[in-house]
């Protein structure tokens, strides 16, 4: 077990040192260790979390006593709370440096930074390939324009919170220790409302609509989302923003499905299209056709893909394919002249089987054929 160094030495002061010289002298170090200042020292946090230990029992005229007479072994083997991390450090002594309970002096005691807010949008197939920009009304909370934010009637001020004296915490004793909470009066921000503001009833806020113009790009899928800073809801007077994240919904579309970057689609064609080969056209998601020249003998449900004809990729902008699947359709109604003619093809494959067919009758032959029937062949 390593051992523990002397808490004035820690602080630099001598034994007599009066409270305010140890105080200046926690402050001095704790500003030349800070975290903030010493980002990726382990030294420094180490040294920085000593300092606070130190100083958690030297501000304490009774632990200061025991451990002036007993030294460790008056604080029963522990020197007050243990700082597993900074930011307990922060929470405790924060004002110390002025600012409050959070690590960089980013907010004040009881300061609230602003709530985030999320948005739905929902696009089509083809603006998702293309992009696009849309404007938007998205209701959020604004500090009131009648009180700017405070909540009380113009020409008013809050009056300070009797329960914490307007620190906006106080210190709870929980036996040997002494622990920092916010105040529940005043919810941490050290003052109360005495005459409320009427358009926003003491709130200090009112909910508009903000519009924005939200640029989508090309590519953008179900689930993706983009952020814009700073427009989400305002904290309190003094503390940052929000953000706003815009979250898009891709709606389904009546022939094309999209499978990552690659668009499925099904084409029909008839009987003599699948047997002779044809050139079909496929309309393209965004406006005009694709060509296709397909093959003699293509059977229905076969897959053609087209390279490049799919959609964008929302990083790369590399496209993806287009995978048409081919669907013979069997005519519902013929004329005259067709039914003459499928007649008469049927009358010629019944004479000149093709091999595959023979190959299928015969198996299908073989299966309902009897076993004595077989065994005599």
């Amino acid at each position: 077990m390593a051992s523990r160094k002397d808490f004035y030495e820690v602080l630099g002061v001598s034994k007599d040192a009066d409270d305010e010289t140890i105080k200046r002298a926690y402050r001095k170090l704790a500003m030349q260790y800070h975290p903030d200042r010493n980002v990726g020292d382990a030294e420094a946090e180490v040294r920085f979390k000593e300092c606070a230990e130190a100083y958690e029992i030297l501000r304490d005229p009774a632990k200061r006593q025991r451990y002036d007479r007993y030294g460790f072994a008056g604080l029963d083997g522990a020197a007050g709370p243990q700082f597993n991390d900074v930011q307990s450090i922060f929470d405790l002594f924060g004002d110390l440096f002025g600012f409050g309970g959070s690590m960089g002096g980013r907010s004040q005691p009881g300061r609230r930074p602003g709530r985030h807010l999320q948005y739905t949008m929902e696009i089509e197939l083809a603006e998702a390939a293309l992009g696009v920009k849309k404007t938007v009304e998205i209701p959020r909370e604004e500090l009131c324009s009648e009180c700017s934010g405070s909540g009380s009637r113009r020409g008013t001020q809050p009056a300070t919170c009797k329960r914490c004296n307007g620190q906006g915490a106080v210190l709870m004793s929980q036996g040997f220790f002494r622990i920092q909470q916010t105040c529940r009066t005043c919810g941490g921000t050290g003052a109360v409302i005495v005459d409320p503001c009427p358009p926003c009833q003491g709130r200090g806020r009112q909910v508009v609509k903000r519009t924005l113009e939200i640029n989508i790009p090309p590519g953008i899928d179900t689930g993706d989302r983009i952020s814009y800073a700073g427009e989400g809801e305002p904290g309190d007077p003094g503390a940052p923003r929000g953000d706003l994240y815009c979250v898009f919904r891709v709606r389904e579309h009546p022939f094309y499905q999209r499978d990552g970057n690659n668009l499925i689609c099904q084409y029909p064609i008839t009987f003599s299209q699948a047997a002779l080969g044809a050139e079909i056209e496929i309309p393209k998601l965004t406006g005009g056709a694709v060509r296709h020249e397909l093959k003699r003998g293509i059977q229905s449900h076969e897959v053609v893909r087209i390279a490049g004809e799919g959609m964008p990729g929302a990083r790369s902008g590399r496209k993806g394919d287009l995978l048409v699947q081919i669907i013979v359709e069997s005519p519902r109604q013929l004329t005259k002249r067709q039914e003459e003619l499928f007649r008469e093809l049927a009358e010629i494959e019944k004479k000149n089987v093709s091999p595959q067919r023979k190959s299928f009758l015969e198996k299908l032959r073989d299966f309902f054929t009897p076993a004595e029937e077989k065994e005599k062949t």
